[in-house]
């Protein structure tokens, strides 16, 4: 049996492709969906990708957030279905109130491009239980609005009940409290990040690593471990 993941297509977004193409390297289907639609095509997963969904009027992710297929999302990940969100894609949760919080402008007012070493901080996830908690992984980032924000209660909650999923190591490229880099839901089916995991899952197109330029793979853990949890629950 062959798991099959979602990727949402907005107008304005620009790493659909890439992730359906990780989705595929990682041994799933990856099924192409449409934002003015409300069909799920029965996907045991979805991915909301990086872009700039709607150009980003109003807050980035705002608009989308109210796309048709993203009641349908919401629906689906309150049911317990695994759903990631990358870069816009966490904006996207973030405004759809799947996740806490919200993600403003860079703390130094520029886009950031560059590959950042993460620590895994919760590895109990759909999306992470590939990893060993406290891994040091590195995936591309690139964005102009990353920097995450939370009221003091908030952040309070959200480092109290493990749901940092990810934490800046090394550099904190936006400004965001606390050096968080992505969140999950308490079940642990939501999880969104502003760094780039489909953009390491190939070799020579990745991170450069210590052992050669480009290597880093350490995004393919993300759609690993997704598959294995949904095949797991069939």
């Amino acid at each position: 049996m062959t798991a099959r993941i979602g990727v949402v297509t907005f107008p304005g977004s620009l790493d659909d492709r890439d992730a359906q193409r990780a989705i595929r390297l990682a041994g799933a289907e990856a099924v192409a969906l449409w934002h003015g639609d409300h069909d799920l095509q029965g996907v045991d997963a979805v991915v909301l990708p990086g872009g700039f969904s709607y150009g980003d009027y109003l807050r980035c992710g705002a608009i989308a957030a109210q796309a048709p297929i993203m009641h349908e999302i919401v629906a689906a990940a309150n049911a317990g279905m695994p759903v990631l969100g990358i870069c816009n894609g966490f904006q996207i949760l973030v405004e759809a109130h799947l996740l806490p919080g919200g993600l403003i402008r860079n703390e130094a007012g520029a886009f950031v491009c560059r590959d950042q070493t993460l620590r895994v901080e919760n590895a109990t996830t759909a999306w992470t239980h590939g990893f060993e908690q406290g891994d040091l992984i590195t995936v591309p980032l690139k964005n102009g609005e990353g920097g995450f924000i939370a009221d003091a209660e908030t952040l309070k909650r959200l480092e109290g009940e493990g749901l940092v999923a990810f934490r800046y190591v090394d550099v904190n490229p936006n400004g965001s409290l606390d050096d968080i880099a992505g969140l999950t839901n308490e079940r642990g089916n939501v999880v969104g990040l502003m760094p780039h995991p489909e953009h390491a899952t190939e070799p020579g197109f990745g991170p450069d690593t210590p052992s050669a330029m480009r290597s880093g793979v350490d995004g393919l853990t993300f759609f690993r471990s997704v598959i294995e949890r949904t095949l797991a629950a069939v």
